[in-house]
């Protein structure tokens, strides 16, 4: 009787977990039984921030870590694409915004030296806010979307420094310094505060990870079960 019990509770319990598996939260875009959404505390900032997500990256089912921070920041907004030399938004966004994008270039502003809002200043008297694009997906299909769009590809470029490493643990990148896009962003926002161009708090700053290490760890510990053998 105890072993029947057993085998049916069992059968109960995963029945239960494959159903999770199935079943998508749709603001994280998750599984249930994995979903990050508790630990999405959005901050807001004065800089706007706009992601732009490649096809290929959007078709991912549970890594979107360029969707993990447009939930992550209020003042944010998410486009999906390769090219948006004619996006309508956009272009409204570059001509009302003093419009940046963080990608690598010898020119690029580094915002771990330079301060933005001073960078504007010397440059040009403006009362418009900051506004930075991000490009979310791989290096290939980033230099892709920034090629492809004209009105992207002409924006004062922005850039930081950085000497650690990427937490993104179960993902192979192109070397150990590159970033993930929440890292980038990370990255930005501490620049940013440091140079008083924001005043987020340090606490809420300190958090701001946290979906993806939540998700970086869920996916290395469901490797490790996968590693398990049982007789």
């Amino acid at each position: 009787m105890i072993k029947e019990n057993m085998d049916k509770n069992l059968q109960k319990n995963t029945e239960e977990n494959k159903e999770n598996f199935r079943q998508t939260c749709y603001k994280c875009f998750r599984p249930k039984s994995s979903c990050i959404c508790e630990f999405i505390k959005p901050i807001i900032t004065k800089t706007k921030f706009v992601i732009l997500m490649h096809v290929k990256e959007f078709r991912k089912c549970k890594n979107k870590t360029g969707h993990f921070t447009h939930l992550n920041l209020v003042n944010s907004l998410l486009f999906v694409g390769e090219d948006f030399t004619n996006n309508t938004k956009v272009n409204e966004l570059i001509k009302t915004h003093n419009a940046y994008i963080l990608y690598p270039s010898k020119d690029a502003i580094n915002l771990s030296k330079d301060n933005l809002n001073l960078d504007i200043m010397q440059n040009q008297k403006s009362t418009k806010n900051n506004l930075i694009f991000i490009l979310d997906g791989s290096w290939p299909c980033s230099r892709k979307m920034l090629k492809l769009s004209k009105n992207l590809s002409n924006l004062p470029k922005l850039s930081f420094d950085f000497s650690g490493l990427s937490k993104f643990g179960f993902k192979t990148q192109p070397n150990k310094a590159c970033l993930c896009t929440m890292e980038s962003v990370y990255e930005v926002l501490k620049a940013l505060n440091n140079s008083q161009s924001e005043k987020i708090d340090k606490s809420k700053l300190e958090n701001f990870l946290n979906p993806f290490l939540e998700m970086v760890k869920f996916q290395v510990n469901c490797a490790k079960q996968s590693e398990v053998r049982y007789k």
